[in-house]
This record gives structure tokens, C-alpha cells and sequence, in this order.
């Protein structure tokens, strides 16, 4: 109240005059009446003061008054002036209350503000509902730019006359391409051709070969933020192969400071860069995709909207005006196509098989369709294709990019992918067929000789494979650049006895492929702790350990006679893995599952071993019986994943002559101990006895491997 006092003396001055008024007024209420509740009470009209003046009127306030001269008129004796001051001081007085006491209750007028907004909504809702132009079903601020640019235009444009976007043929586009004529499409190809073969669903993503000719699947398990947090320190050879990667290319140095221009050769530079981006500009100009015949020109308008709302995520909005669109216009393979896009992308957002189905039936629609433009043919078949695959239908993967290659056969890029289809489904003869034809009419194609080389290794024609390989890789060409294509020319390189192998293992590390030049594994989870060599401390497994080494004698015993009784139980190695001799092996237990009836012979050995989950529930790994005869020799080679440890038990260990080398340390077998390795490290294997040798090998999870993550991981 303080920054008030100053006016406190213009206050009590105009107190003054208001008291001269009410005499004033009661004195008029004399002469003609007035509501006596406005004045108060009033003393009689003839009391006087003994010097003629009119007595003092007593007032509602307690205050007297004395009556001046003028009362007998009536009217008033103040200014404007007075009156401006009277009402300024009642806006200050008014502002200090209201901000010292509260008066105004705040909330309760932003909660009458925010109702008053919702209102104002519901009825721009309404009358704005026709520049709703991004179909969120209200008119918010883009709504509000669109509008704006729209009345700011002399002309208004309407939806359909907007330009078209990018990918898109624009108006005056170059007429269609001829249509080409397609074999028609049969959907007998989308069920599983093998219905013990798993297919590819959206919880397992499809792999490629692995290293012993194999087609097999990984995906990474997705992990919440806390748990991958876990696991994220990289191991102490890991953090040696980031040291080892080469070194990012430096940056362009820019003009020292105080240059006002740049030199004639950064100037001769950025000419060049400018005339080599035109130049891609132009390129890029001559191969953009005709993906609109005649009947999609005449509805480009609607096609651009529909395609517009798919790609800012709209995508039921996208469903209903691309099926609205394949209604009205049943010939537009456009609109097939751009429906399947949108069915494609609901599928991964909903993770539904079903949805990725019909995407796949659309997509054969829309290349069925008369006068079908070849880009928009290639496009659409090529990703039903790939669909396909993804969902295991390899077979019907085949037949459409069999279909492709028939349509395009000058296309050497479509039988590659024929030639990749056929190695997916396990047909290395028809791959190697394909790949034969690529190369005699494109003899320096790169990806052709790498999967060619890889064919010839898996046929074990080592020495024939090397050049394919290695030429391939040197091409550079995109999808030679393969951890696969890397392992397999270096291994066929060892076998040959060629020391560049580790050339090419060093150059796959620097690449990324490999974890270091010795662990070549390829199917890895990162951070894991890499060592060749594990004590049963290191691994949390010393139970395990101790169990086996207890009953090592119950174990023999039950696996040698098995191998009295029936030598066909122990199955021959069919890896490839050995120069000579022989090695059977007798598997109990596969990707975490029991094989067949096979504990029905070693029934002791499997009783013990259920009380083991980190073993038998190793979906990457194995628990079996391995028997070599004298003379063998198992080739230098890795296991195909980080995300186990391998347990060795000797059960009969012929000395001397039996060893195992893993990096650059050999060891030897003893009978009823427990020898543990990480089989993701190159290792190699002896047996120069005089009689058989007969270990018990048991897989078990890497121990810093989380519980999530050994539930998803997918199997080897």
C-alpha cells in the first residue's frame, strides 16, 4: 500500500467535494424528493444555524458536512478534470486489490477460456472441415498455411491441381512405355512348399549362407534399453579391432582466415563437383521410373493424394483412398501397386502376417494388369519377391523371379537375384546354372564370380574356387562386399596351403566382418567377452563342470556301448571340415532340442544333462558324442557364433597324439577332465594315436548372454 501514499492529500481533497455534493443532494431531496435509502436519513429543512446558514447534515458515514453557497441550484461544483482523477484512482485502487487480495479467481477464468476454445473449435471444426487439407479430421496450423497460401494466390487451387511429387511422372511426362506382356501369376506358390519348413515370419528375419553352405536365419533379439545397457562394454579384443579400423578420411581444410577468396584449384574443384552433380542430376533424370500408364495419368491427382497420406504415416486414411481408387478404376495397376505399398507397410507397423499376404496377392494384381508399364512390372514383382522370401515362400519366390527373368532376360541384375532365390532354397545346382549364364555373357561381374567361387568351395573344388572369389571381391560391385565371401576365399586359401589367407581374414576384420583375425564368427552378438580359452570359474558353469568330470565313467560307458551295439548311431562329420581320416558323431541333443529317440540309448548320460538348461536349452549349439579314428585331420576352421562356449570331456584319450589347437595354444585331452573353448576362434584338430579317440562335447550359452536374449535368439 505504500506505493500509494503520495496521493493521499488529492484523496482527501476530493472526499471534500464529494461531501459538498451530497449536501447539495440533500438539499434537493428537500425541494423534491429522492429514495431516502441513497442519501440516509435527513435532518428537517428548517433547522438553521443562528448565522443563517443551513445546518450541517448528518450523513450514513458518520461525517458532517457544511453547506456552501450554490446549494439553491443544484448543481454541481466539480469539473471533468475531477472526475477523469476520480475514476483513474479507482482503476489503481481496483489493479492493487484485485493483485494483493486475490479478488479474482484466476483459475476459474482459464478454465471459462479453455471451454470458450473448445467451443470456438467445435464450431471451426464445422465450418472449416472443407480445408482440412491433411485429413487428421481437424483444422490445425498446417491446415491454416495451406489456407493461407491458397487465398493469397489470385487463383485457388484445388487438391487434384497441386504439383506432383517427385517420384511421380509430372504432366508432360514422356508417353508410357509399351506394355509388356506378363505369363499370368499362380498363387498356388504363397503356401510353404515343405511343411516342416519354418518360414520367415516377422519374428525371424531371413539370413543368408552361412559358412559351411547353409542357409540358416539371424535376427537380433530386440532389448529394452535397460538391458542392452548391460552389455554394451566391448570386450578387450573387440576394443582392439575398433583401434585397428582404418582411419575416417579427413575432412576438405577450409581457406585460412583472412582469405577473401578461395585458390584456383579449390575453385577448379568445386566447378568439377558441381559439373559431376549436374551430370548425376541429368542421369537421374533419364532413369526416373515410368510407373503411370494412360488410364493412372487420368487420375495422377487422386493417385498423388493417396500416395501423399502413405507417406506422412497416415496410412488407414492411405488403405481406404488407394481401395476407393482400385474400385473405381479396376485397370489402374498404379493403384493395385500403391495399395499393396500401403498394405505392405501396416503389415510391419501391425506385424501381421496376414496383411504382408494380401500385400503380396496386390502386388501380382497390379503386374497382371493390360498395359502394365515394364518399370512398374519390375517394381512390383521384385518386391513380391522379396515379400515372399521373407515369409519362406521361396518357391514362390522363384517362380515370380523366374517370371522376371523371363520378361526381362537381358536384365543380368534379375538373374542374379534368380541365382540368389535358387541358393535359398538349398539348390546349389540350379544356382550354379544361373550363375554360368551370367558370366558368359558378363564374364567381369563381380557379385556373379563371388557366388560362383562360393558354389565351387561348397563343392569342395577348392582350388577352382580361389580366383572366382577373390576377383570378386576385388570388383567392389555392390553385394560382393560379404563377411561369407571373405571366410570362405580365406579357408579355401589355408587348405592350399597359400599364407595370403590371413590377408584376407585381416582385410574382412578391417571391413567389419570379423571380430578380429582369429575369431571369424559371423553370427554374433556384440560385447561378449572373447577369449580362445575359458577355466570353469570364468564361465559360471563349474556345476556343470563338476558333474561331468564326476560322472565321466557312466558317460563312457553308456556311449561306448552304443558304439559296440551299433556303429550307425555315430553319424560321419558332413561339414567338410576334414582333409582325411574319420570322424562320426552322436548327436542328443540340436538348437536346444532333443534328437529323436536318440537318449532312448544313453538314457543315464540324458538324465543327468536335463538338470542343465544352459546346455540344453542352447539353442546355437549341440551336445553330442565325437569319435576319431587314427589319421584324421580336421582343416583350421571357426564356428559359425559368438554366443556359445564349448565344453570338451575326454572319456577315451589314446596317448600320445590327440590335440586341439585354438588360436596359437595347443592342448591335449585327458580322460574324465573338461577341457572349455570358445569354438568362434579358429581351432584345429590332431589325431595321430593308434586307436580311437572318444570325447563327450557339450554347448552351452555364453555366460554374459541376458535370459531375453537367450529366449530370441534364433537357432544354429
Amino acid at each position: 500500500m505504500q506505493r500509494c501514499a503520495s496521493s493521499q492529500p488529492l484523496v482527501e481533497e476530493i472526499q471534500a467535494e464529494e461531501e459538498e455534493e451530497e449536501e447539495e443532494q440533500e438539499v434537493f431531496q428537500e425541494t423534491g424528493g429522492v429514495n431516502e435509502e441513497q442519501v440516509g436519513p435527513v435532518e428537517e429543512a428548517s433547522a438553521q444555524e443562528p448565522d443563517g446558514r443551513p445546518a450541517p447534515v448528518e450523513h450514513k458515514n458518520g461525517k458532517r458536512a457544511e453547506a456552501g453557497p450554490g446549494v439553491a441550484d443544484g448543481g454541481p461544483r466539480f469539473s471533468m478534470f475531477t472526475w477523469l482523477m476520480v475514476v483513474a484512482l479507482l482503476g489503481v485502487w481496483s489493479s492493487v486489490a484485485v493483485f494483493y487480495f486475490d479478488i479474482v479467481d484466476y483459475d476459474r477464468v482459464l478454465a471459462r477460456a479453455q471451454e470458450f476454445r473448445m467451443n470456438f473449435s467445435e464450431v471451426l471444426q464445422g465450418k472449416l472441415a472443407a480445408y482440412d487439407t491433411d485429413g487428421d479430421g481437424d483444422f490445425d496450423v498446417e491446415d491454416a498455411k495451406v489456407l493461407l497460401e491458397k487465398t493469397s494466390k489470385p487463383e485457388v487451387e484445388t487438391p487434384t491441381q497441386r504439383a506432383p511429387e517427385p517420384e511421380e511422372d509430372g504432366p508432360g511426362a514422356e508417353e508410357t512405355s509399351a506394355a509388356v506382356p506378363l505369363p499370368p501369376l499362380d498363387d498356388s506358390h504363397f503356401v510353404p512348399d515343405d511343411p516342416t519348413e519354418p518360414g520367415q515370419r516377422y519374428e525371424e528375419e531371413p539370413g543368408s549362407i552361412d559358412t559351411t553352405g547353409v542357409l540358416v536365419e539371424e535376427n537380433q533379439p530386440e532389448e529394452t534399453e535397460g538391458e542392452s545397457g548391460r552389455y554394451q562394454t566391448s570386450s578387450k579384443l573387440s576394443q582392439e579391432a575398433e583401434a585397428e579400423k582404418p582411419p575416417k578420411a579427413e575432412p576438405e581444410p577450409e581457406p585460412q582466415t583472412g582469405s577473401t577468396r578461395p585458390t584456383e584449384s579449390r575453385q577448379a574443384a568445386d566447378g568439377a563437383a558441381e559439373k559431376t552433380a549436374e551430370e548425376q542430376k541429368e542421369k537421374l533424370k533419364k532413369k526416373k521410373p515410368k510407373l503411370l500408364n494412360k488410364v493412372d495419368k487420368s487420375i495422377k491427382s487422386e493417385i498423388d493424394a493417396a500416395e501423399r497420406l502413405r507417406k506422412k504415416g497416415n496410412l488407414d486414411l492411405a488403405l481406404k483412398a488407394f481401395d476407393s481408387l482400385v474400385q473405381q478404376h479396376p485397370l489402374s495397376p498404379r493403384a493395385r501397386y500403391g495399395k499393396a505399398q500401403v498394405q505392405d507397410d501396416l503389415a510391419e507397423k501391425l506385424r501381421s502376417n496376414d496383411l504382408l499376404q494380401s500385400a503380396i496377392s496386390m502386388y501380382g494384381e497390379a503386374a497382371e494388369l493390360p498395359d502394365v508399364t515394364s518399370d512398374l512390372l519390375r517394381a512390383a514383382l521384385k518386391r513380391r519377391a522379396e515379400r515372399q522370401q521373407f515369409l519362406g515362400r521361396m518357391r514362390g519366390s522363384l517362380a515370380t523371379l523366374q517370371k522376371l527373368v523371363d520378361v526381362f532376360p537381358d536384365d543380368v541384375g534379375l538373374r542374379n537375384d534368380l541365382g540368389v532365390a535358387h541358393l535359398l532354397l538349398g539348390d546349389n545346382k540350379g544356382a550354379k546354372k544361373v550363375y554360368e549364364e551370367v558370366l558368359a555373357v558378363a564374364p567381369s561381374n563381380g557379385f556373379a564370380k563371388v557366388h560362383y567361387g562360393f558354389i565351387l568351395k561348397a563343392e569342395n573344388k577348392i582350388a577352382e574356387s580361389i580366383p572366382y572369389l577373390r576377383e570378386g571381391l576385388e570388383s567392389g560391385e555392390p553385394g560382393t562386399d560379404d563377411g561369407r565371401f571373405y571366410f570362405h576365399l580365406g579357408d579355401a586359401l589355408q587348405r592350399v596351403g597359400d599364407d595370403s589367407a590371413y590377408l584376407w581374414y585381416e582385410r574382412g576384420h578391417q571391413r567389419g566382418h570379423f571380430a578380429s583375425v582369429w575369431q571369424r564368427s559371423l553370427y554374433n552378438v556384440e560385447g561378449l567377452k572373447a577369449q580362445p580359452w575359458w577355466t570353469p570359474q570364468e564361465t559360471g558353469y563349474a556345476d556343470l563342470v563338476r558333474m561331468l568330470e564326476r560322472n565321466w565313467k557312466t558317460i563312457r560307458d553308456e556311449a561306448l556301448a552304443v558304439m559296440d551295439r551299433s556303429r550307425g548311431r555315430f553319424l560321419p562329420e558332413e561339414e567338410n571340415l576334414r582333409e582325411k581320416g574319420e570322424w562320426g558323431q552322436y548327436t542328443l541333443w540340436q538348437q536346444g532340442k532333443r534328437v529323436g529317440n536318440a537318449c532312448q540309448g544313453v538314457p543315464k548320460t540324458c538324465a543327468l544333462m536335463e538338470r542343465f538348461p544352459e546346455a540344453t536349452g542352447c539353442k546355437r549349439g549341440q551336445i553330442k558324442f565325437s569319435v576319431m579314428q587314427p589319421g584324421t585331420h580336421v582343416w583350421p576352421h571357426t564356428g559359425p557364433t559368438n554366443c556359445r562356449l564349448r565344453m570338451h570331456l575326454g572319456l577315451v584319450i589314446p596317448a600320445p597324439g590327440c590335440r586341439i589347437r585354438c588360436t596359437d595354444q595347443t592342448r591335449e585331452w585327458e580322460e574324465g577332465k573338461v577341457l572349455i573353448f570358445d569354438d568362434s576362434f579358429e581351432h584345429e584338430v590332431w589325431q595321430e594315436a593308434n586307436s580311437y579317440r572318444l570325447i563327450f562335447i557339450v554347448d552351452v550359452w555364453h555366460p554374459e548372454l541376458s535370459q531375453y536374449q537367450r529366449q530370441t535368439l534364433s537357432p544354429i
